[in-house]
């Protein structure tokens, strides 16, 4: 994985580790849900600290379930919802394992085209269509990480010049634009719904 410093947590030695050890970069992408994408990306220290300072895919494997969940459930919790996560990380983990030798690297190192490396992301627990295609973007913008095909895997995500997904984070200021386009999208959805309710509701009997 290049040394390349990402800025995703914006905490300087959380996004070390998440640019040096991508099992730590895995279980951000895992984390980044309901929660901000700081505290996603943040966690993965935080977890290493909890585990006695080493991110182990095998050994989070075969951790006890229950023992993982206290873990991650442990004030301040890793997530919104760390119970769930800390299912969803074990999971992750197996699947380095028993897939890809426990070198996470592998996910993406592996894979023969941008097709491939979309699938091989979408098969992880936590990511659906929309996350891995950001992840493949991640991945090919900022890691070099760039198979034949992967900008027609990473689709409108993988577009150079976008500020729409955490591909396009690299510091403060993408930070904020990349917010200001989520938020700009929620609000056209809502104004969409609230038009498609008031159309439904005038259209009714009365």
């Amino acid at each position: 994985m290049p040394k390349v410093k990402l800025h995703l947590a914006q905490n300087d030695a959380a996004d070390k580790l998440l640019s040096t050890d991508p099992l730590a970069l895995l279980i951000g992408m895992v984390l980044d849900q309901q929660i901000p994408l700081e505290k996603a990306f943040k966690s993965p220290l935080d977890l290493r600290e909890r585990l006695g300072g080493r991110l182990d895919a095998a050994e989070i494997a075969g951790m006890d379930p229950d023992e993982l969940g206290d873990i991650f459930a442990t004030p301040p919790a890793l997530h919104r919802f760390p119970r769930a996560n800390a299912k969803r990380v074990q999971e992750l983990c197996r699947i380095v394992v028993e897939e890809y030798k426990g070198k996470a690297a592998r996910v993406w190192s592996t894979a023969g085209e941008g097709t491939e490396l979309l699938r091989r992301v979408k098969a992880l627990p936590g990511f659906g269509e929309q996350k891995a295609r950001i992840f493949v973007a991640l991945l090919g913008k900022q890691l070099g990480v760039q198979p034949s095909g992967w900008e027609l895997a990473a689709g409108s995500f993988g577009e150079p010049g976008s500020f729409v997904s955490v591909a396009d984070i690299d510091g403060p200021e993408s930070l904020a634009r990349v917010r200001r386009f989520k938020q700009e999208r929620k609000a056209a959805a809502r104004a969409a719904a609230e038009l498609t309710a008031a159309a439904a509701a005038s259209a009714a009997p009365r």
